[in-house]
């Protein structure tokens, strides 16, 4: 006789049972069958504290089936009188439970009904738990408890990929800023903690029963809904309309509280979080134990899923679930008019109707109306909006350090270090500020001091900021409406467009439009101090430099005593793909180089850097200085973006996505008659619409319509050019195929409108 068919004659007569071993995560279990019924037999290495909790459940379990019987597992006395026995192997413990039957949850075909009955016992058997006081569970501190998700902060880093890493310390990170202030005013009671799909039966369309009370803790009481409500949605394409059901099903037996429902969205990432660290965690010491990984691959989904439904829909849809008034309010111009009565106007809204936005997180935009905005045109978030680990590094700076560049401190020498490397030998001295507009202007300035010549060439269309000096190189606003014509000192460059330019092939145009500039410079030889120019001309329309040009105009720029700045403010820190910076494409090295936008993904950070002759004419007595430029929380947080693409491999997937970008712009190039041009590379594209191919007039009409008509699909898209026709796509790195099928997709939804169709 084997030792639990022993046990189980000698403790609790049950003779010539069948017995089969049950899946388990922290003990053994053990189904028995004998002539009369059916029992579950739990095996558990001894330990006084578990004891404590094992007799605590004994005596919970025993009140659950008097309120609510047949539910619940009810333990089965042995023959000395207790609900605890020793085995026959020292140090082991065992109980014996009433098995009940039913389906297991995940087995079954799910419905809304089945959903509102779960939400309707959950209800019920919170009801009890409420009124039950347990010193034992009270004072358990359970890895598996939302409110002890510290525990697991710990494992975050055994989630092997830098991309999925991220989810979880984002959602961590909502975990500390939205739920963790409202705790102390939230209801507390013994949850069950654990209502996974295994752990829950079905009969029909109603739940016959909930099993295996083993991570019962003290907690929230809204987490009981949040775990039940987490593994009930995997795998829904809909999980928000999932998880309703189980919400009205909970709240019309035990009603919710607004602040709880509010915070249900968080909650339930939280949990995903636990879960998806937890077993990254044990996967590295049993990674042939399928039970401890049965639900990553969903989780992951959710999670993933989870980021794009924008929190405040959440709340509202959960919120007229539990019975309770929705958060979200018709929208109106209140907004516009506080805006109006305190910023001039100059300070322009996009769309006819603006977005007040609420929230970002990567990818993605969430406004105030429950929408979640797919981001394709907000470059500055380079890493993606609110990078956890970004946010972080200049949280943690913040609460040390901020100061300015007079005194010593490690930041910037490490900072420097790490952004120089990204260059070649020869530029190896960076000034960092606060802005782009504010590196144009020093660019500028330290061109002048060093050549000790006036004049400026400068792009057509260019734009590098909004400083006096930034303006006055900018043809796209001196140039433009409000704009006072070109300055004395300034030489406008013709742009080198390929497409409507004087030159359009590309094996020769880049010569031939800087013999061109040579030769209109050619009586201002000897007075030009500098050339400044984007590698891709953004307000021209996402124009790249032909082959050839920049090594043209750098030659001449040079050779009659100037230098040549490359403003790498939209094009920098692998946009493009290919390089980390564009000038790199054109196997050039310019004299200085403006950053700006992506360097602190949104926070307030810039440089310029130049080579070490340049930086030695600026020393000249008068002393540089930047009251934030290059202080400890904005190097701390510039050292973090470049980490974060290292890690994260965005360049790579900047070039893999753009490539699949590029491809299915081509595909509907061929079908429809209205895209003259597909420019740029990696995530830095811009698609010119036209009236026809063949004309290349420009479709303002229709590059604008596709605006408004993505805006209203959830996407965000802009325009440039000189004639606002060309589509400027320009997301966060951690864009996504998927992402980028969506995108394509409400495209052609427009243009199969509005286009001719080539048959």
């Amino acid at each position: 006789m084997n030792p639990i068919s022993e046990l189980l004659k000698s403790q609790f007569n049950i003779n010539n049972a069948q017995i089969s071993k049950l899946n388990g995560y922290a003990n053994i279990n053990y189904l028995v069958q004998d002539a009369q019924r059916k029992y579950v037999l739990k095996e558990y290495r001894y330990e006084p504290r578990l004891l404590e909790f094992i007799n605590a459940e004994n005596k919970l379990l025993d009140t659950l089936s008097e309120q609510l019987p047949g539910y619940f597992q009810t333990p089965v006395k042995a023959n000395n009188n207790t609900f605890i026995v020793e085995g026959l192997q020292e140090g082991k413990i065992y109980r014996l439970l009433y098995y009940i039957e039913g389906a297991l949850f995940a087995e079954t075909k799910h419905s809304k009904e089945l959903f509102e009955s779960f939400g309707a016992i959950l209800a019920k058997m919170d009801k009890t738990l409420q009124k039950l006081h347990s010193p034992a569970i009270e004072a358990r501190r359970y890895e598996w408890d939302i409110l002890q998700i510290d525990y697991v902060k710990k494992f975050f880093k055994d989630i092997p990929d830098p991309a999925d890493r991220k989810l979880v310390e984002y959602f961590y990170q909502q975990y500390n800023e939205v739920v963790r202030p409202k705790i102390p005013e939230l209801r507390h009671c013994i949850i069950h903690n654990d209502t996974n799909d295994y752990n829950v039966l079905v009969a029909g369309d109603k739940i016959s029963g909930i099993i295996d009370f083993g991570d019962t803790v003290y907690s929230l009481l809204i987490n009981e809904l949040a775990v039940a409500i987490t593994y009930a949605i995997f795998g829904k394409d809909d999980p928000i309309g999932w998880a309703k059901p189980i919400i009205k099903g909970y709240s019309k037996t035990l009603p919710l509280e607004e602040k709880e429902i509010d915070l249900l969205y968080y909650l339930i990432a939280a949990r995903l979080c636990l879960s998806l660290s937890k077993s990254a965690h044990e996967k590295l010491s049993k990674p042939k134990d399928n039970y401890i990984t049965v639900s990553e691959a969903p989780a992951w989904n959710l999670l993933k899923k989870w980021l794009s439904i924008n929190p405040i829909k959440a709340a509202d849809e959960f919120r007229k679930a539990a019975n309770l008034s929705g958060i979200i309010k018709d929208p109106n111009n209140e907004d516009i008019e506080k805006r109006w009565n305190h910023l001039s106007k100059v300070f322009s809204l996009s769309y006819p109707k603006p977005i007040k936005m609420e929230k970002a997180a990567f990818q993605y935009m969430y406004d105030n109306q429950g929408n979640t905005f797919l981001d394709t045109r907000n470059n500055i978030p380079h890493v993606g909006h609110n990078h956890p680990r970004v946010v972080a590094a200049g949280q943690r700076k913040m609460a040390q350090l901020n100061t300015n560049t007079r005194y010593l401190y490690d930041e910037i020498t490490e900072y420097s270090e790490k952004l120089l490397a990204k260059f070649p030998k020869q530029l190896k001295k960076v000034f960092f500020v606060n802005s782009g507009s504010a590196a144009s202007d020093l660019a500028i300035r330290l061109a002048l001091t060093h050549t000790q010549k006036p004049k400026i060439a400068v792009m057509e269309y260019g734009y590098h900021g909004n400083t006096q000096v930034s303006i006055n190189i900018s043809h796209y606003k001196f140039a433009g409406k409000g704009g006072k014509g070109t300055p004395d000192n300034i030489l406008v460059n013709t742009v080198p467009d390929t497409l409507r330019g004087k030159y359009t092939d590309e094996q020769t145009a880049g010569k031939q439009y800087a013999d061109d500039f040579i030769k209109s410079a050619e009586h201002n030889t000897g007075m030009i101090a500098a050339f400044i120019t984007e590698p891709i001309v953004s307000a021209a329309g996402q124009v790249p430099m032909p082959k050839n040009y920049l090594n043209e105009v750098y030659d001449f720029i040079r050779s009659q005593g100037g230098v040549c700045i490359s403003d790498e403010v939209q094009t920098g820190f692998g946009r493009i793909g290919t390089h980390f910076w564009a000038y790199q494409s054109y196997d050039v090295v310019p004299d200085i180089v403006v950053l700006g936008k992506p360097i602190g993904n949104g926070h307030p950070l810039a440089a310029v850097v130049c080579t070490d002759e340049i930086a030695n004419s600026f020393n000249n007595g008068m002393e540089f200085f930047s009251s934030f430029g290059g202080n400890p929380v904005s190097c701390a947080i510039g050292n973090e973006v470049l980490k974060v693409i290292e890690d994260e491999k965005l360049m790579q997937n900047a070039l893999e996505v753009g490539n699949y970008m590029i491809e299915g712009f081509k595909n509907l190039q061929k079908k429809y008659n209205c895209i003259a041009a597909i420019r740029g590379s990696g995530l830095s594209l811009g698609i010119d619409f036209v009236k026809k191919q063949k004309t290349k007039e420009h479709d303002t009409r229709l590059a604008n319509k596709i605006v408004n008509e993505l805006k209203i699909n959830n996407i965000l898209i802009g325009t440039d050019g000189p004639f606002d026709n060309v589509l400027k796509i320009k997301p966060p790195l951690c864009f996504t195929k998927k992402n980028t099928d969506e995108l394509l997709g409400e495209i052609e939804k427009v243009l199969k409108d509005q286009s001719e169709t080539i048959l």
